[in-house]
């Protein structure tokens, strides 16, 4: 493995990301709800509140609309989502959170917390804020949907 200064900035992105990513799962697990992937996972985290099209979810999710209904309907089995129709296009139909989705965010938004405040008592106050400022400055050039 490359020596710390090697690494370039995605890797050193990419790391905390996946600890705290396997943080959540592990916890998720533990729950009982171990029956979500990564891959649905990253589509589900996608849906808003008021639900989202499926061609939404594949384009903010950087997979195909194939793919994205394959993960929404092993969802759907599972009972994270639900299809319902669009108020706006009668044609369209909205994938929603439903209670199993909700409790399980629940749960990964209190891991999400304590890896912040541990990653916080590591770095310090000061150093916590400059990283979360210059990460949200970096949205203004990376996020599409910002």
């Amino acid at each position: 493995m490359a020596a710390e200064s090697e690494l370039n900035t995605g890797v050193l992105l990419f790391l905390p990301y996946r600890a705290l990513e396997n943080r959540i799962f592990a916890t998720l697990a533990e729950a009982g709800y171990d029956d979500i992937t990564p891959a649905q996972a990253r589509v589900l985290q996608r849906v808003g509140p008021d639900g989202t099209r499926l061609t939404e979810l594949a384009e903010q999710a950087q997979v195909t609309k194939q793919t994205a209904g394959f993960l929404v309907d092993q969802m759907e089995k599972t009972g994270y989502v639900r299809r319902t129709p669009d108020p706006t296009d009668r044609r369209a139909r909205l994938v929603c959170l439903a209670e199993r989705a909700w409790a399980a965010k629940e749960i990964a938004d209190g891991v999400v917390a304590e890896v912040e405040q541990e990653w916080e008592a590591h770095l310090g106050k000061r150093r916590m804020k400059q990283l979360r400022e210059a990460l949200t400055a970096l949205r203004e050039i990376t996020d599409p949907w910002a």
